[in-house]
């Protein structure tokens, strides 16, 4: 009798383990996946009046997010206090891309800024237009002088 007891317990321990983990596995698929931004620049390194395309490749998990409720390209010069800000209303195919010509050389930065689907995301890149410049983030940089940055 008490080894029936036993059985029927270890069993019952067993259905409960079995059910709590196809829960668990339910909870993690239901979860949204992470937005990913792909920033791409071409060319890297180009001339003064030269086109340069910035690319903003919208992911969520393995789909193409078409529907971002706002993509920007924040580009400023090494230094510059004054950032442009370009709103780019249309992507396709998860691609949300602006051409643009710079006429001084320098080193030069883009962020992305993408909300979408409840979550943001906002890569950076560096980029050359002929000359490079100071880098905002050299060891001279005064805003940066006693910080330690690891």
């Amino acid at each position: 009798m008490m080894k029936k007891v036993r059985l029927i317990l270890l069993s019952f321990v067993c259905v409960l383990l079995l059910a709590s983990c196809a829960s668990q596995k339910e909870k993690q698929s239901s979860m949204p996946k992470m937005l990913d931004v792909n920033l791409s620049i071409s060319p890297q390194k180009a001339v003064a009046n030269q086109s340069i395309t910035f690319k903003a490749t919208v992911t969520q998990g393995k789909e193409r997010v078409n529907d971002a409720d706002e993509v920007t390209f924040e580009i400023w010069r090494s230094k510059d206090p004054n950032h442009e800000k370009i709103d780019i209303k249309k992507g396709e195919n998860g691609v949300y891309s602006l051409t643009k010509t710079f006429q001084q050389d320098g080193t030069y930065y883009v962020i992305s800024h993408v909300t979408a689907r409840g979550m943001h995301n906002m890569p950076k890149k560096e980029f050359v237009i002929g000359q490079p410049s100071e880098e905002e983030n050299s060891k001279t940089d005064s805003s940066m002088k006693g910080m330690n940055m690891k």
